[in-house]
């Protein structure tokens, strides 16, 4: 997709600490991109039925649409402390979270998300609507942990697939505008099947392997120092699962990117194992690319 110059940063908030933290990263990301920030609520309560508005007797304030319009307006007051300069608008939006949050993002430049939410399953990894979001977005998602970091290298993983050149075309723009290195990582372990059906040599190379993931590394990055001459980069052709390379290397980043799926049978998959993988176990903030920009 085309991102217009005036799509706002859309965070996406439920009155948790996680999303409080998201709704700081993304003002500095607004003010960064000198672009607007919108802050949504997703408000389930209607598809339930559940009376909405204060029973009789309750405290003014009470029902909890009012509750809704108090997480927003608690959102909108962070981020002006954060990034004074920055427009930021609050919406409470009919819906459930995942699905608003995916029609935002058709008309976002970035969705930023905290890592987990509000909820009985809130000690898990990564929440559910996390998951949802970053699986079908039309624009690239940010998952926090916690505040962001100022220092530390861009890290991409690439696998010479073409959601991977977006992810390495996204990770090029975000070390120019932080001013950090980007480094490249291209993991291997063994031959993988390419199809159905698809019969792997019982030996094969190492060193021949080896020799492919620096082939894979150059082209990925092929024409982008060209654009982004004072960008540092670091080629890595490491050894081991992908998912284990880039949650190891994320220890030291301030950002990963990553494409949503890559090659192979399933690659075709809304969220490639790759990328969930990364998804639930970063040490940093994570942008997984569904589309080019």
């Amino acid at each position: 997709m085309t991102i217009h110059s005036q799509a706002p940063v859309v965070v996406g908030v439920d009155g948790s600490a996680a999303s409080l933290d998201a709704v700081r990263v993304a003002a500095r990301e607004a003010a960064d991109r000198n672009r607007p920030l919108q802050v949504v609520h997703a408000f389930i309560w209607p598809l339930t039925r559940a009376p909405l508005t204060p029973a009789p007797g309750a405290p003014a304030g009470a029902g909890l649409r009012n509750q809704a319009e108090r997480v927003v307006a608690e959102a909108v007051a962070e981020a002006g402390k954060v990034a004074p300069d920055v427009p930021v608008t609050g919406v409470v939006v009919d819906g459930a979270p995942a699905a608003v949050l995916v029609a935002e993002s058709s008309e976002a430049a970035l969705i930023v998300l905290g890592h987990r939410g509000l909820g009985g399953f809130a000690g898990l990894l990564i929440g559910s609507v996390t998951l949802q979001v970053s699986a079908r977005a039309h624009c690239p998602v940010l998952v926090t942990r916690g505040e962001a970091r100022a220092d530390g290298p861009v890290v991409v993983g690439v696998d010479g697939s073409e959601l991977s050149t977006a992810a390495v075309g996204y990770a090029y723009e975000e070390a120019d505008r932080r001013g950090a290195p980007l480094i490249v990582v291209h993991a291997w372990l063994y031959p993988t099947p390419i199809g159905p059906g698809d019969i792997l040599p019982l030996v094969y190379d190492p060193e021949a392997l080896a020799e492919e993931s620096r082939r894979v590394l150059a082209e990925s990055i092929a024409g982008w120092a060209e654009r982004y001459p004072d960008v540092p980069v670091r080629q890595r052709s490491l050894r081991g699962a992908p998912a284990r390379v880039l949650v190891e290397e994320s220890k030291d980043a301030q950002l990963v990117v990553v494409g949503a799926h890559g090659r192979g049978a399933l690659g075709g998959l809304l969220l490639g194992s790759v990328s969930h993988a990364v998804l639930h176990h970063a040490h940093s903030p994570l942008v997984i690319v569904r589309n080019g920009t």
